[in-house]
């Protein structure tokens, strides 16, 4: 037997949020619990019919099933550029200007291999996905939290970044809708993320994978819209939210051709590209007609309002999303956001997400995920409400 050992980047890695509530959720059920969980972000709705048929399709032709194009096929990249055009009023080089992902996940987790090394600074804010932390720590650069408090309506003071962390700083990660607040972005805020980027030569990536699913036609700004944006950022998007995908994975990376060109760069040594089958699949998602889409809002927008309607009756404080799939709630007075959740799962078998998992500023908060029909969000309401009476 040989003697394994981590390395050492694995080593001072913090325990990942979603393994954990995995575990708590299977040995929820191992007792027999019937779990509502609306803890993880993962749409219980199917992906749309018109989706599956084109991958039904695109799997029997035998040129889908070689290696596909690093970047991403031609005819999947000017997709995304007539979607963008389409949605945002923003104009993409299909050809030097979008790269395709296995999932934004992906390309989050290797952008800072490109641009970042030791001894330098990436910035991302808290609380906020894990994976951007974690990126800078594979890179072996420093990743340096900027919090997302409640008084400045979760969004980060960019002013207050030292200068000497600002000067060593290679990357800046933003993600407007928010995940876990559910916060949206206003071009006033957008604007100062320009001047910041380009008063001290920043790349900024921003993760725009929620801006599909708003309420109250309040539809999303895209970072590229701002002026400037294009000249200092990128932005990454999903089809895992917007066109219930989780499970094929498969997004795509625009902006800034020289940022896209980098980590293209580092997908080229690391990956071999998306199954050409899933990205014609993803053309048809990316042409679904707006009526489908607005369905599925009103679809989350009933299921928020009617946990809004159940936690205002306990002692959570829940703020109202004009966007994504999540409730962002304030603890009860004593509890802290892991033992909070707990009690949840022991009393009312409600599993919801800690807000310390998104980084220390997330302590003294829970994050709901609507992603469960909305009788069964009623019901989880009114135990919660027992749970804490």
């Amino acid at each position: 037997m040989i003697k394994v050992e981590l390395a050492r980047r694995l080593k001072e890695l913090p325990p990942y949020l979603f393994a954990q509530i995995d575990r708590m959720k299977e040995e929820a059920l191992a007792r027999g619990a019937d779990l509502i969980d609306l803890s993880i972000g993962d749409p219980d709705l199917p992906t749309p019919g018109h989706i599956v048929q084109a991958m039904k399709q695109a799997v029997e032709r035998p040129e889908n099933h070689r290696y596909p194009s690093y970047q991403g096929m031609p005819r999947f990249r000017e997709a995304v550029a007539r979607w963008y055009k389409r949605r945002f009023g923003v104009s993409l080089d299909a050809a030097t200007e979008v790269l395709s992902l296995i999932g934004s996940k992906e390309g989050i987790g290797h952008i800072s291999l490109a641009f970042a090394q030791e001894g330098d600074v990436v910035l991302y804010c808290s609380p906020g996905y894990p994976v951007y932390s974690i990126g800078a720590l594979f890179a072996g650069a420093r990743p340096v939290a900027l919090p997302l408090r409640q008084e400045r309506h979760f969004f980060p003071d960019l002013e207050a970044v030292p200068q000497e962390l600002a000067r060593r700083a290679k990357l800046l990660f933003l993600n407007y809708p928010n995940n876990p607040t559910a916060q949206t972005a206003t071009l006033e805020f957008f604007q100062q993320v320009v001047a910041f980027a380009e008063r001290h030569n920043v790349i900024v990536c921003h993760d725009a994978a929620y801006s599909e699913l708003y309420f109250d036609e309040q539809r999303p700004l895209s970072f590229l819209q701002t002026p400037g944006g294009k000249g200092v950022g990128v932005e990454f998007h999903s089809l895992s939210k917007t066109y219930n995908m989780t499970g094929w994975r498969v997004g795509f990376c625009v902006g800034n051709a020289q940022v896209v060109a980098g980590l293209g760069r580092i997908k080229t040594n690391l990956d071999s590209g998306v199954f050409q089958a899933i990205q014609e699949a993803a053309i048809a998602a990316l042409e679904t007609p707006e009526e489908s889409l607005a369905s599925l809002r009103r679809t989350y927008q009933e299921r928020r309002d009617v946990l809004l309607q159940g936690l205002a009756q306990s002692p959570l404080r829940a703020f109202r999303p004009k966007a994504t799939f999540y409730v962002w709630a304030r603890c009860p007075e004593g509890w802290d956001s892991t033992g909070l959740v707990q009690h949840l799962l022991k009393e009312a078998a409600v599993l919801a997400t800690p807000g310390v998992g998104f980084g220390p500023e997330g302590e003294g908060y829970v994050r709901f995920a609507l992603c469960a029909p909305k009788e069964r969000i009623k019901e989880a309401a009114e135990r919660i409400q027992r749970a804490l009476r």
